[in-house]
């Protein structure tokens, strides 16, 4: 099948989610057609099931802002034309099916009929997409779309409570690809580079927004620390970085953290980490939880939004509510206080992992393909 994807190309879950899911696609045989405004940063172009086409916004002192939504379904509508695109997958509700859906009606208007499926990853809709100047044209893009997914069943229900939808979600869960865990080489020095011997290694991932709640990262581990001499990673980039720095050196901890920043090494450092943190105010599904999970890390979470349906609490991890610190570095300290006990939580991270694999998710979605096939063929 030749499958058009659109997506963020950024670090975030759902631009390397779907990045990831491209290239397995291709791997299975389908022709796939990333469009977006920059390369996927975990895109290779290494297998001639692959393109990537770049989407450019002319600059015109008219606009204010510049109409990238304009851009992109002009775009789409080029693409689907000239490699005769069998399907359109978009990754979040704005602006991508919204300017799927225009892309959707100059075709029919030409006679071709383009099925989109459209993947819902959470701040599109909790977020963004709640917001009142968006709301509408959400609700809009999700209904007009052949079919919808989500990452969760937290999700799925936050979307159908906050708007109103007409149409089915199916909940496909976020995946990981655990043959590139197994298989990847690793640095043998990198672990004396972040810890000694003696020190547990823990670590959080993220974009560091207010939504990861980073003062309570920080505050686990301060904890943490004052039982077992350990080391805290933080790895990634964004508005609550510099804070986290000033509260370190507040607390005496610069020399026990290491600030990574945007890294290409998440995979050496996760390979090395004994403990996971991610207290999150909510996660639609918590992908950097299921990373960790993946290289045998248990995690320790919040409650809140999708994290109960990757972390089981008391196997891989524990759940706590969120800002419960003392309850979350108590359950950290019983993990990590104990050989035995910490070798049993990585093995059944590793164990739960699996459960989400690329090989098992994938039929999911190419099942998903088939139905929206379906039912654009009835709509046109």
């Amino acid at each position: 099948m030749k499958i058009a994807i659109v997506c963020y190309p950024t670090f975030g879950g759902s631009g390397v989610v779907a990045t990831e899911l491209g290239l397995e696609l291709a791997h299975r045989g389908h022709e796939i057609h990333f469009i977006t405004y920059r390369q996927p940063v975990r895109l290779a172009l290494l297998n001639s099931n692959v393109f990537y086409h770049e989407v450019n916004v002319p600059e015109y002192p008219l606009f204010h802002y510049q109409p990238y939504e304009l851009a992109l379904s002009s775009k789409l509508v080029d693409i689907i034309k000239l490699y005769k695109i069998e399907l359109l997958h978009v990754h979040y509700a704005i602006p991508h099916a919204y300017a799927g859906f225009m892309a959707k009606q100059m075709l029919k208007d030409q006679g071709i009929n383009i099925p989109m499926v459209t993947t819902l990853h959470g701040t599109d809709i909790t977020l963004v997409g709640n917001h009142p100047n968006y709301k509408t044209a959400v609700s809009f893009s999700i209904n007009k779309s052949d079919v919808v997914t989500s990452v969760s069943k937290s999700l799925k229900n936050d979307t159908y409570n906050l708007f109103d939808i007409k149409i089915d979600i199916y909940v496909i869960p976020n995946f990981i690809e655990l043959d590139k865990h197994r298989n990847k080489p690793l640095i043998s020095c990198q672990r004396s580079v972040m810890a000694r011997s003696e020190e547990m290694i823990i670590t959080h991932i993220s974009n560091f927004r207010k939504v990861k709640r980073i003062p309570d990262v920080i505050a686990v581990f301060s904890k943490i620390q004052q039982t077992i001499p350990s080391r805290l990673m933080m790895v990634g980039d964004g508005p609550e970085k510099e804070k986290a720095e000033r509260l370190c050196e507040e607390l005496g901890l610069l020399d026990k953290v290491i600030f990574f920043g945007n890294s290409n090494e998440i995979d050496n450092i996760l390979a090395y980490s004994d403990l996971f943190l991610l207290p999150s105010e909510t996660e639609s599904f918590g992908l950097a939880a299921l990373e960790a999970m993946a290289w045998g890390v248990p995690v320790i979470s919040s409650n809140s939004g999708g994290l109960p349906e990757v972390n089981e609490h008391g196997y891989s991890g524990y759940l706590s509510a969120v800002g419960a610190v003392d309850e979350m570095a108590t359950n950290a300290i019983k993990i990590l206080g104990n050989k035995e006990t910490l070798d049993s939580f990585k093995k059944n991270a590793l164990a739960l992992a699996n459960k989400f694999d690329i090989k098992n998710i994938l039929p999911l979605y190419e099942s998903i393909y088939q139905e929206a096939l379906r039912v654009s063929k009835e709509n046109f």
